[in-house]
């Protein structure tokens, strides 16, 4: 089973992620998504569970969008919210394997305590020089491995984002 990730869209839904994501079993939006389009486009390639980043905050559309979720696929559990720092529970205590977060900008995959955290990083405006990119876990007899991946973008004159660090 292969889970797409992606995050800090920021209202962008470029076609190299998009491309990325045809052939997943499921979506992960780990937040800040900017715009309830980006859902929609995503739904039209596989199911999708987001939660509300910061920058969504405050937008009617996304009150229907929770903080956090837990979701469970091929028998392996995932945790999934916007900003790591605010980790509520303790993952393994609760039979959590995979936690899934955004926010940083920054990809990230690393296991700690038989737990995998992993962050796509952003594939929205680019941020500074961190790099576009997006994620997969892939779930397969009861083992999650994950990958982050770095988008190749072509140039089409995206402005940069210009959110604060």
């Amino acid at each position: 089973m292969r889970i797409g990730l992606i995050s800090d869209t920021h209202g962008l839904l470029r076609p190299e992620a998009l491309a990325f994501l045809r052939g997943c079993d499921h979506i992960l939006h780990g937040g800040d998504i900017g715009k309830p389009e980006i859902l929609q486009q995503l739904a039209a390639i596989a199911p999708v569970a987001a939660v509300r980043g910061n920058n969504d905050e405050g937008a009617a559309w996304a009150a229907a969008v929770p903080g956090t979720q837990r979701l469970v696929f091929g028998g392996i559990g995932f945790y999934m919210l916007h900003d790591l720092a605010q980790l509520d529970v303790d993952p393994r205590a609760e039979g959590i394997r995979v936690v899934v977060a955004g926010h940083s900008h920054r990809p990230l995959v690393r296991e700690l305590g038989g737990v995998l955290y992993v962050n796509p990083g952003s594939a929205g405006p680019r941020r500074f020089k961190l790099p576009v990119s997006v994620g997969e876990v892939v779930v397969r007899g009861g083992e999650a491995k994950a990958r982050t991946v770095t988008l190749e973008i072509a140039a089409r004159g995206t402005p940069p984002c210009s959110l604060s660090p």
